[in-house]
Protein backbone atom coordinates (compact mmCIF):
# COMPACT_ATOMS: atom_id res chain seq x y z
CA UNK A 1 0.00 0.00 0.00
CA UNK A 2 3.07 2.68 0.53
CA UNK A 3 4.53 1.82 -2.54
CA UNK A 4 0.88 2.58 -4.03
CA UNK A 5 0.53 5.92 -2.05
CA UNK A 6 4.73 7.49 -2.79
CA UNK A 7 3.32 9.37 -5.67
CA UNK A 8 0.36 10.58 -4.83
CA UNK A 9 1.92 11.18 -1.48
CA UNK A 10 5.49 13.05 -3.00
CA UNK A 11 2.88 15.20 -5.01
CA UNK A 12 0.54 16.04 -2.69
CA UNK A 13 3.84 17.29 -0.05
CA UNK A 14 5.62 19.36 -3.02
CA UNK A 15 1.82 21.29 -3.68
CA UNK A 16 1.90 21.82 0.28
CA UNK A 17 5.59 23.14 0.19
CA UNK A 18 4.96 25.39 -2.35
CA UNK A 19 1.76 26.98 -1.23
CA UNK A 20 3.58 26.86 2.36
CA UNK A 21 6.52 29.06 0.78
CA UNK A 22 4.03 31.30 -0.77
CA UNK A 23 1.84 31.53 2.15
CA UNK A 24 5.12 32.52 4.01
CA UNK A 25 6.77 34.64 1.84
CA UNK A 26 3.99 37.42 0.39
CA UNK A 27 4.01 38.09 -3.34
CA UNK A 28 2.46 41.86 -2.30
CA UNK A 29 5.35 43.00 -1.05
CA UNK A 30 8.48 43.90 -4.01
CA UNK A 31 11.34 41.62 -3.86
CA UNK A 32 10.30 38.65 -3.26
CA UNK A 33 9.29 37.04 -6.77
CA UNK A 34 10.20 38.11 -10.18
CA UNK A 35 7.31 39.98 -12.19
CA UNK A 36 5.49 38.48 -15.03
CA UNK A 37 7.36 38.81 -18.29
CA UNK A 38 4.22 39.17 -20.36
CA UNK A 39 3.09 42.09 -17.94
CA UNK A 40 6.70 43.63 -17.99
CA UNK A 41 6.89 43.80 -21.77
CA UNK A 42 3.39 44.41 -22.66
CA UNK A 43 1.71 46.03 -19.49
CA UNK A 44 -0.89 42.94 -20.42
CA UNK A 45 -2.08 40.36 -18.12
CA UNK A 46 -1.58 36.63 -18.55
CA UNK A 47 -3.81 34.31 -17.11
CA UNK A 48 -1.44 33.41 -14.27
CA UNK A 49 -0.61 37.38 -13.44
CA UNK A 50 -2.09 37.44 -9.69
CA UNK A 51 -1.58 33.75 -9.12
CA UNK A 52 0.72 34.08 -6.36
CA UNK A 53 -1.21 36.68 -4.63
CA UNK A 54 -4.24 34.67 -4.97
CA UNK A 55 -2.14 31.31 -4.01
CA UNK A 56 -1.21 33.98 0.11
CA UNK A 57 -4.44 34.44 -0.09
CA UNK A 58 -6.09 31.22 -0.50
CA UNK A 59 -3.98 29.98 2.33
CA UNK A 60 -4.47 32.62 4.70
CA UNK A 61 -7.97 32.00 3.97
CA UNK A 62 -9.04 34.98 2.38
CA UNK A 63 -11.15 33.01 -0.27
CA UNK A 64 -12.19 36.60 -1.57
CA UNK A 65 -8.92 38.13 -2.02
CA UNK A 66 -8.22 34.87 -3.51
CA UNK A 67 -11.03 35.14 -6.56
CA UNK A 68 -10.52 38.72 -6.69
CA UNK A 69 -6.60 38.37 -7.27
CA UNK A 70 -7.05 35.24 -9.81
CA UNK A 71 -10.52 33.60 -9.69
CA UNK A 72 -8.96 30.81 -12.33
CA UNK A 73 -6.36 29.97 -9.78
CA UNK A 74 -8.80 29.54 -7.48
CA UNK A 75 -10.48 26.78 -9.69
CA UNK A 76 -7.26 25.30 -10.56
CA UNK A 77 -6.72 24.71 -7.05
CA UNK A 78 -9.77 23.28 -6.26
CA UNK A 79 -9.51 20.90 -9.53
CA UNK A 80 -6.52 19.91 -8.07
CA UNK A 81 -7.82 18.68 -4.81
CA UNK A 82 -10.36 17.00 -6.47
CA UNK A 83 -7.81 15.32 -8.83
CA UNK A 84 -5.77 14.34 -6.43
CA UNK A 85 -8.21 13.20 -4.15
CA UNK A 86 -9.58 10.82 -6.72
CA UNK A 87 -5.81 9.78 -7.87
CA UNK A 88 -4.81 8.98 -3.85
CA UNK A 89 -8.12 6.53 -3.69
CA UNK A 90 -7.74 4.95 -6.84
CA UNK A 91 -3.80 4.37 -5.80
CA UNK A 92 -5.03 3.04 -2.48
CA UNK A 93 -7.37 0.74 -4.46
CA UNK A 94 -4.62 -0.85 -6.62
CA UNK A 95 -6.31 0.99 -9.53
CA UNK A 96 -4.44 3.30 -11.99
CA UNK A 97 -5.31 7.01 -12.61
CA UNK A 98 -7.66 7.56 -16.12
CA UNK A 99 -8.18 10.74 -17.18
CA UNK A 100 -10.33 10.71 -20.35
CA UNK A 101 -11.64 14.29 -20.75
CA UNK A 102 -13.44 14.27 -24.61
CA UNK A 103 -11.34 17.05 -26.38
CA UNK A 104 -14.57 19.31 -26.95
CA UNK A 105 -14.19 19.86 -22.87
CA UNK A 106 -11.08 20.97 -23.27
CA UNK A 107 -11.64 23.39 -25.98
CA UNK A 108 -14.49 24.66 -24.32
CA UNK A 109 -11.66 25.40 -21.10
CA UNK A 110 -8.87 26.90 -23.50
CA UNK A 111 -11.80 28.89 -24.74
CA UNK A 112 -12.84 30.00 -21.11
CA UNK A 113 -9.47 30.73 -20.12
CA UNK A 114 -8.64 32.79 -23.17
CA UNK A 115 -12.01 35.01 -22.87
CA UNK A 116 -10.69 35.24 -19.09
CA UNK A 117 -7.49 36.52 -20.20
CA UNK A 118 -8.98 38.86 -22.85
CA UNK A 119 -11.64 40.13 -20.73
CA UNK A 120 -9.09 40.51 -17.69
CA UNK A 121 -6.89 43.11 -20.34
CA UNK A 122 -9.94 45.10 -21.51
CA UNK A 123 -11.38 48.74 -19.83
CA UNK A 124 -14.57 47.04 -18.58
CA UNK A 125 -12.52 43.83 -17.23
CA UNK A 126 -10.74 45.95 -14.19
CA UNK A 127 -12.02 43.92 -11.71
CA UNK A 128 -10.54 40.65 -13.17
CA UNK A 129 -7.24 42.45 -12.43
CA UNK A 130 -4.65 40.72 -9.48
Amino acid sequence: MLRRLAAPAGTLVAVAGAFAYVGAVDPNQPGHYPVCPLYALTGLYCPGCGGLRSAHAFVHGDLLGALRDNAFGVAAYVAFAVLWTVWAVRAARGKPLRIDIPTARLWVLGGALLAFTVVRNLPFGGWLHP
